[in-house]
């Protein structure tokens, strides 16, 4: 999380701790056929943990799953989608601090975004 939070996911450190990791997991189960990623920030490190997990193992990311999900979910449940606002102005709030979010959110979203700070 930190390597993406501070923007350093495609740096020469990345590697070492992504190749770490994947070596202490291999190590523990050969058997790995895939892994999971199970965090909104792993999707940036994909690249990375290809290069360095072997070829027969699947990488499943849960950001598309969570979107399929959420999609199927409106589908079924028409009164919440209708309930949702469409084409609307987007907030994000963050607990850390609101520059250095919109800074990086900016960049990741493809777009200016405003920020709040929260404290819950």
């Amino acid at each position: 999380v930190p390597l993406v939070e501070n923007d350093e996911y495609k740096s020469d450190g990345a590697d070492y701790f992504i190749r770490q990791h994947i070596v202490n997991l291999l190590q523990k189960d050969t058997d790995i056929d895939s892994v999971i990623l199970g965090c909104t920030h792993y999707p940036f490190l994909i690249p990375k943990l290809k290069q360095y997990l072997p070829a027969k193992i699947s990488i499943v990311s849960q950001d598309s799953i969570v979107a399929e999900s959420l999609k199927e979910y409106l589908i079924r449940h028409a009164e919440i989608d209708k309930r949702c606002s469409k084409n609307e102005k987007y907030i994000y709030y963050t607990t850390g601090d609101p520059k250095i979010f919109k800074e990086r959110g900016s960049k990741y979203m493809n777009e200016n975004i405003e920020t709040i700070k929260t404290t819950y």
